[in-house]
């Protein structure tokens, strides 16, 4: 039984900040990259952030880059997304994925996934 489940979504508005948790069950967390993804309404998933299993590299979408931040806690299996000036077009469902590769940027590389949760941003 592996478990992703991310928390902290809700509603901002826009220039506003937001921080996502995903929390996991995963025994040899420290062993796997992270990566976050999102899908908007009509939209196909896309590619957010990803962090390497040390937390040593990093990896961003252009449409994010500067903007947030991904981090992990290994002690406590946990995996973060900072999101900072928020915009209208970062609505969208997030989730957190785990690899036993690092820094992957297709969401069909990646082994796990958790559920989601909904970021909304308005103008």
């Amino acid at each position: 039984q592996v478990q992703l489940v991310e928390s902290g979504g809700g509603l901002v508005q826009a220039g506003g900040s937001l921080r996502l948790s995903c929390a996991t069950s995963l025994r040899t967390f420290s062993s796997y990259g992270m990566g976050w993804f999102r899908q908007a309404p009509g939209k196909e998933r896309e590619f957010v952030a990803a962090i390497t299993w040390s937390g040593g590299s990093t990896h961003y979408a252009d449409s994010v880059k500067d903007r947030f931040t991904v981090s992990r806690d290994n002690a406590k299996n946990t995996v973060y997304l900072q999101m900072n000036s928020l915009k209208p077009e970062d609505t969208a469902v997030y989730y957190c994925a785990a690899n036993l590769g690092s820094l992957r940027v297709v969401w069909e590389e990646y082994d796990y996934w958790g559920q989601g949760t909904q970021v909304t941003v308005s103008s």
